[in-house]
């Protein structure tokens, strides 16, 4: 099979795994269902996380490898990426303005998925053979499910993590970052890649500390950058607003093309593409920021888990909503290629909508810079997910040569084509968050009990980690969190 062939392959096998009928129902049902039985946790206990996460940043004396604020923007480095950029425009550009709706439904609901999982990633952490702490579904789902089908799911979902880092997580970003420099600066491919495969190398070797040193300076700064240059877009064209709003509310439940008024099936389309935009944006219920949860110095998995999913907050109501409403409020969502007729692709569309919303050559160089940040910190991210993988896979005596491995392969990813790397990555993480999303629902009892326990006693998030100690003292669950034992299988029910 040639590599054309091949790639068609994989692109329909992932719009199948993606679609209807199999992940967009078990994403948007996880999440609703967490939801309900969590009793509305993202909304209730948003404001006390947000300040846990970002202002006191650490629970003092808890045991753990990284601050909390580290975790967190470890997991946002892996998910602030390309998906915030090209992803919206993807989304928007096939789906219409309908499809950011459902990027946020998918965020909304997607928090409950991501406190769980990263709860979860906490709770069933063990301490390797170096003495750090590795978590994931690839440990709570064998550790949380008894009898052989939590091993196989754990095991699933491991191989398809490391896999997927690769694509996703290494060689389709260094390629966004080395495409956009060289058209932004004339810089060569293989200039970025030697440059980014360095860099990856001097920040990966130092492993989940340095990463969490370099996340929580990076990402804070990117972040703040890309959204105020979307906010002076959206400012000049405050006019615009609330026009932008009602079509994206009207057009989710109407269905409108892309290009060329009304069609049938664009209802569909604009909950397909929103929900798979949204899901490869913020990575809630993938089960990949809980293996970053899961290195936090915590004094209670339901601490960290609330920090974790102001991660998705912050990704997709924010980031991804300050991208797509940059795209409708300029117009450039159905804008055409004069020359061929054709639409503007998603990888052009946030640019060129940036440079319509600033002057010069601001909004160009805008984009170029925070897809560099975006992409460039999405590799480190990645690269502790796929570690702590062939930690679990093979054991901690391969986890150097794979930090050195996935550095090199960075500079592949800069300078060859990867049609079939994007389809091949999409594909993996869809593989990643069946068994992940089995794994919630299955443990969502034992996630329900722990988390009312806890927060009944710590409403507001305030408690010190000698007072958790405290008034968790005798809970068997707490306990068993605190020695690493596997709770027996009646207490999960």
């Amino acid at each position: 099979m040639d590599l054309t062939g091949l790639e068609n392959f994989l692109t329909g096998l992932s719009s199948w795994i993606w679609g209807p009928w199999i992940l967009i129902p078990l994403l948007l049902g996880t999440g609703l269902y967490l939801t309900i039985r969590l009793g509305g946790l993202q909304f209730l206990r948003l404001g006390a996380a947000l300040r846990l996460g970002l202002f006191t940043r650490k629970d003092a004396g808890a045991d753990g490898d990284i601050s909390q604020f580290q975790a967190l923007t470890t997991a946002l480095a892996a998910t602030v990426g390309t998906g915030n950029i090209v992803g919206v425009a993807t989304a928007i550009g096939i789906g219409g303005p309908g499809a950011l709706f459902w990027m946020w439904v998918t965020g909304l609901l997607g928090m409950a998925s991501k406190y769980s999982e990263a709860f979860l990633g906490v709770r069933f952490r063990k301490t390797d053979d170096a003495g750090e702490k590795s978590g994931g579904p690839q440990y709570y789902l064998e550790r949380g499910i008894p009898n052989g089908f939590g091993k196989f799911l754990a095991l699933f979902f491991a191989i398809a993590a490391v896999i997927a880092c690769f694509g996703i997580g290494n060689m389709t970003q260094g390629n966004s970052i080395a495409t956009n420099m060289e058209n932004s600066f004339n810089v060569p491919t293989w200039v970025s890649g030697v440059a980014l495969t360095i860099f990856a190398l001097l920040v990966l070797v130092g492993g989940i500390k340095s990463i969490g040193r370099v996340t929580a300076g990076l990402v804070p700064i990117m972040i703040i950058f890309y959204v105020l240059g979307a906010l002076y877009i959206l400012i000049a064209n405050i006019g615009g607003v609330p026009a932008a709003f009602a079509q994206i509310f009207t057009d989710a439940f109407t269905g409108t093309s892309a290009v060329g008024g009304f069609a049938g099936s664009a209802i569909i389309i604009a909950v397909q593409f929103g929900v798979a935009r949204g899901i490869f944006s913020n990575e809630s219920g993938m089960g990949s920021a809980a293996i970053a949860a899961a290195a936090a110095k915590t004094s209670h998995p339901v601490r960290q888990g609330l920090v974790s999913m102001t991660q998705t907050f912050i990704d997709t109501i924010i980031v991804v909503t300050c991208t797509g409403l940059v795209i409708i409020t300029t117009g450039v969502w159905n804008m055409t290629d004069p020359e061929t007729g054709e639409q503007i692709s998603a990888a052009l569309m946030t640019g060129e909508a940036f440079s319509h919303g600033l002057p010069g050559d601001w909004g160009h160089y805008i984009v170029t810079i925070g897809l560099v940040m975006f992409a460039g910190s999405t590799i480190l991210g990645w690269s502790y997910y796929g570690e702590r993988n062939i930690e679990r896979l093979l054991g901690r005596r391969a986890v150097m040569p794979f930090r050195v491995v996935f550095s090199l392969v960075v500079f592949v990813g800069c300078t060859v084509q990867l049609g079939v790397v994007w389809a091949f990555s999409d594909v993996m993480n869809g593989l990643m968050a069946i068994p992940n999303l089995i794994g919630l629902l299955i443990l969502s009892g034992l996630i329900a009990r722990e988390t009312k326990k806890y927060l009944d006693n710590d409403p507001k998030l305030r408690a010190s980690t000698d007072e958790v100690n405290a008034f968790m003292a005798g809970d068997k669950d707490f306990e068993a969190w605190k020695t690493q034992a596997i709770p027996v299988v009646d207490e999960r029910k």
